[in-house]
């Protein structure tokens, strides 16, 4: 009897755990049958971009995106304001995150409801999966460290991707400012070795979707010297691209230019970061017998942040981009102007969120309403 007095003292706490466990569990079922559907997305018909200025672009951000609903949304806008065209960013890492495997899932959501809206993409490609990158043990790397033994896997990707979304594709950015050390792996720049990198993917890109453009370099603008830790010039760069045999490498330049303070007509200067620099880009492609090759703008535009000493009031920047759009279009060698950024999927970036041209819970900025007016050859709302 005492033994079993003994065993019943030891289990009741036992016993009480356990019911209340399983009221826990209830309770949890029952609260997620409380909890609202998620909200159901249904493409509906087949929409069309009217513009009168295909000039207008606007990178988009969307692979951040959870919400179907959001990425619907966001596009829908795109549409309505009057823009053809996005850059939107595709990493290879959210795609082939084990080798050989693709998962496409997020691609075709947002590739599906940007040809429902009638919306051409240039498909940024970028990042390294783990599996490409040496264990942490052995050396500690960045998601942009990619080393040539991989060149080869990358351009399989980016063959695949393009083949996969060829009919809405327009073009396929390989990488992304490679000439900073933080995009090219925290190391020195080498300009030699992205031409190999670009080679590869240029390749098989055209091999399973002819009809894509491939678009090298998306330089970043910076007035760094050879050998900086940091990164190098653009334009120096760019002249190692061309001595490394760059000529028929890529169908585009992708260029990024940024205002900062100054205006879109600031002259342009080797020493100086302004829209214009981009100008200087395009004599060193004439320079190199290049001149056929269009430029794309991919990255673009002034920030209206009040605390950045690069900030601009937002009356300035309303009019800077449209007058920065009105001298792309009278460039016959730029195709497309492609503000950053379209829409973040939240705020918490204080510098992304200031180049918006809409907030992350969907509040349309003057600089929206401003851009679609000069899409659609209406009236300019914020004309003095």
């Amino acid at each position: 009897m005492c033994t079993l007095s003994l065993n019943r003292a030891r289990l009741t706490p036992l016993i009480r755990s356990a019911t209340w466990i399983v009221r826990l569990l209830i309770l949890g079922t029952l609260l997620r049958g409380l909890a609202p559907a998620p909200v159901r997305v249904t493409l509906g018909p087949s929409q069309t971009v009217e513009t009168q200025h295909p000039v207008v672009c606007v990178h988009t951000r969307l692979t951040d995106e959870v919400d179907e609903w959001k990425i619907q949304r966001t596009l829908s806008l795109v549409r309505e304001m009057g823009a053809g065209t996005i850059v939107e960013y595709f990493p290879w890492p959210y795609v082939e995150g084990r080798r050989g495997t693709y998962d496409w899932t997020h691609p075709d959501r947002i590739m599906q409801h940007a040809a429902n809206q009638g919306i051409r993409v240039i498909a940024r490609l970028g990042l390294a999966p783990a599996w490409t990158r040496p264990p942490v043990e052995e050396k500690v790397t960045t998601l942009t460290y990619l080393t040539a033994d991989y060149y080869d896997e990358f351009a399989n990707f980016a063959g695949a991707f393009a083949a996969r979304y060829q009919d809405d594709l327009l073009g396929v950015i390989v990488w992304n400012e490679p000439n900073l050390s933080f995009e090219w792996g925290s190391r020195p720049v080498d300009p030699e070795s992205y031409i190999e990198l670009l080679r590869l993917s240029s390749d098989a890109i055209h091999a399973n979707a002819p009809g894509v453009l491939v678009l090298g370099g998306a330089l970043a603008p910076t007035i760094e010297p050879e050998g900086s830790g940091s990164g190098m010039s653009d334009l120096r760069y760019l002249e190692r691209m061309y001595e490394a045999g760059a000529i028929g490498a890529f169908d585009a330049l992708a260029v990024h230019t940024y205002g900062f303070t100054r205006p879109p007509d600031d002259p342009p200067n080797p020493d100086t970061i302004n829209f214009r620099r981009v100008e200087l880009i395009r004599e060193i492609m004439v320079q190199h017998g290049d001149a056929d090759t269009p430029i794309y703008i991919t990255e673009s535009g002034w920030s209206g942040d009040p605390l950045w000493v690069n900030g601009v009031h937002p009356g300035e920047r309303i009019t800077y981009t449209l007058q920065a759009y009105q001298m792309v279009e009278d460039w016959p060698w730029a195709q497309r102007l492609c503000l950053w950024i379209f829409r973040q999927p939240d705020d918490t970036n204080r510098r992304d969120a200031y180049f918006a041209l809409v907030s992350s819970d969907f509040y349309l900025k003057p600089l929206y309403e401003a851009v679609q007016a000069y899409a659609r050859d209406w009236p300019n709302p914020y004309a003095p």
